[in-house]
């Protein structure tokens, strides 16, 4: 009887075992197909010498293509002043109170990447922007994880950089997400949102 139990522990353990490394494989290859995008120093001024991405739309030229706006959000014109995707650059995004924003999906691979943005608030001093990371975790489950709550102040000024930390909760490797931004309070612009894909920097 003994060795029959210690027989089907074995064989669990051994499922178990292959199903985490069939899962482990599945990830690190989906990891490989994210598509390589140009890169640049976009935070260089500001003393950040990591090399980062757009996210898609990240400047709202193409009015917000991908994203999902609700509560008010919404593409006006105005740029933030340092033009640092381009010179031609005319808008960006607003969120007032009650408003919320979600990107189109980003591929990002393991390691400790990054996001980095250009936020200004004319509002409440009060008031402070949600920065979550929404995905779909191994077992197919949409998650939202907070992962940074950013204080802006009246003038254009890039965002601390925030740490896209899914990775600390699994063992896998997240590949697609969407980063929500949210306002608790004030009348805020967003603009030229930046990833650093595998915290290069």
């Amino acid at each position: 009887m003994g060795s029959r139990r210690c027989a089907e522990r074995l064989a669990g353990l051994t499922a178990a075992v292959a199903f985490l490394l069939g899962v482990s494989s599945d990830a690190q290859s989906a990891t490989a197909t994210c598509p390589a995008k140009p890169v640049a120093q976009v935070f260089l001024p500001w003393a950040d010498p990591a090399w980062y991405e757009s996210v898609p739309d990240g400047g709202f030229e193409a009015d917000a293509a991908g994203w999902t706006l609700r509560g008010g959000a919404a593409v006006v014109d105005g740029n933030e002043p340092y033009s640092v995707r381009g010179r031609s650059d005319r808008r960006s995004l607003a969120l007032g109170d009650g408003a919320w924003a979600s990107g189109a999906p980003a591929c990002i691979a393991v390691g400790h990447p990054t996001l980095r943005f250009f936020v200004r608030n004319t509002g409440s001093s009060l008031g402070r922007l949600q920065v979550s990371a929404e995905f779909v975790d191994a077992l197919g489950v949409p998650r939202s994880l907070l992962i940074g709550t950013v204080a802006g102040t009246a003038a254009w000024a890039p965002s601390p950089p925030v740490p896209i930390t899914i990775n600390t909760i699994s063992a896998l490797a997240v590949n697609e997400v969407r980063f929500r931004f949210a306002p608790s309070s004030g009348d805020w612009r967003i603009d030229d949102v930046y990833v650093d894909p595998y915290g290069k920097g």
